[in-house]
């Protein structure tokens, strides 16, 4: 049984393969193989083992290995057929009078070799690179996609609302992680966070305890976390969790597919004071970016405000990390993925442009002692950055 209700609406998947079929047109690209998973639910509302395939002028077609079922009862893209071998596909776009390409677009940023060289000799097609004008496609969001989002932020809320009543003196990392993991469970949280980086990955988010919250890892993450074995090397330990130290819930709530990135800190009695004082100082710089980030704003120009920001007042050697392993961001999208356009960070040009969803995170690292800050989702609006979390920013102390 299918509930139809959570499809994407057929009006959402036209206007994207319109979108995509504009570009195609304007750069000269006969059609683009779509491969990789959240361009392919994306474009056309399914995620089942399928190739779209996007013609500059026609009509897409999604041909199916499996499941098919499943995939004509979820997709509003009306040809949807069967794919018995990749080798078939010109065949069957010969079916459906669809001429051949002889200028492919493919998501080369994603796409593994061994499958571009069997996709290049199957079709005997150049190949262009499709997947920057893919991603700036997906930065703006619809209407549709920010309800989605505004729900996973509200859900976001209730799991950081619920975490207070489940801490106790003497749980652990990892305990409290998994409390935590089953709310969200519970409220819906569909499990799976993707990121589009190569080899990116991620389990929920982040809950890291006072030391823990300054220990380093590969994640491009301002926080890192030892996890609870060399094999993760990130997100909750096995360590207890002491009084008197900065709690980070640093959690994804991923509801019917889109993200919410959400941070917030607790603690067993109060931090201190100049801990305090620094987390303040992130909610001020949280205010100040969200003022400044207009549609139009210069995404690199964003980070190069708030390292300005942060060297004036003395937070320089924490911002965002304590070592020269800091990540060079202080926001990044979200959307179906964890990190999609734009990135706040050094060196960017992208402007902004409204309906763009933006995941701002100013943090500090403490070695030894934590990490102070706040992650907010917000809608690029004409009048700056709409936070969409509710929960209170200030540390909640129990």
């Amino acid at each position: 049984m299918y509930d139809a209700s959570l499809n994407t609406p057929r009006a959402e998947i036209e206007a994207r393969i319109a979108a995509l079929q504009r570009v195609l047109a304007r750069r000269g690209v006969d059609a683009a193989l779509i491969l990789q998973k959240s361009d392919l639910f994306y474009f056309s509302g399914t995620i089942q083992q399928a190739v779209l395939w996007v013609p500059a002028d026609g009509r897409p077609v999604l041909m199916v290995n499996r499941s098919l079922e499943r995939a004509r009862a979820e997709s509003a893209i009306e040809r949807v057929v069967p794919l018995p071998s990749p080798s078939r596909i010109p065949s069957i776009l010969k079916e459906a009078g669809l001429k051949a390409a002889g200028r492919l677009g493919f998501e080369l940023d994603v796409l593994p070799v061994a499958l571009f060289r069997r996709y290049r000799e199957i079709f005997g097609a150049e190949t262009l690179d499709v997947s920057t004008d893919i991603r700036l496609i997906r930065a703006v969001k619809s209407a549709f996609e920010i309800d989605l989002i505004r729900e996973a932020a509200r859900r976001s809320d209730q799991v950081a609302a619920l975490l207070p009543g489940m801490i106790r003196p003497g749980m652990t990392e990892i305990e409290l992680a998994g409390r935590v993991e089953a709310e969200a469970r519970r409220l819906g949280h569909q499990g799976i966070v993707r990121m589009r980086l190569w080899g990116g990955e991620l389990f929920y988010g982040h809950l890291l305890a006072g030391p823990s919250g300054g220990v380093p890892s590969y994640q491009a993450s301002p926080t890192g976390g030892s996890g609870i074995n060399p094999a993760v090397a990130q997100g909750a330990g096995s360590r207890v969790i002491g009084r008197h130290e900065p709690i980070v819930l640093d959690y994804v709530f991923a509801w019917r597919g889109y993200i919410s990135d959400h941070t917030r800190l607790f603690s067993l009695g109060p931090v201190a004071d100049d801990l305090q004082a620094a987390h303040a100082a992130m909610l001020e710089l949280q205010e100040e970016i969200r003022r400044r980030a207009v549609p139009g704003a210069v995404s690199g120009g964003l980070y190069d405000l708030a390292l300005d920001w942060v060297q004036r007042r003395g937070y320089a050697d924490h911002f965002m990390g304590a070592s020269e392993e800091r990540v060079r961001f202080v926001g990044h999208g979200v959307g179906l993925e964890l990190d999609e356009f734009p990135f706040l960070n050094a060196g960017q040009t992208l402007p902004l442009a409204t309906g763009m969803v933006i995941a701002l995170e100013p943090k500090l690292i403490f070695p030894g002692r934590g990490v102070v800050g706040i992650e907010n989702t917000h809608v690029v609006t004409p009048a700056g950055l709409e936070q969409l979390g509710r929960y209170p920013g200030e540390i909640t102390v129990i």
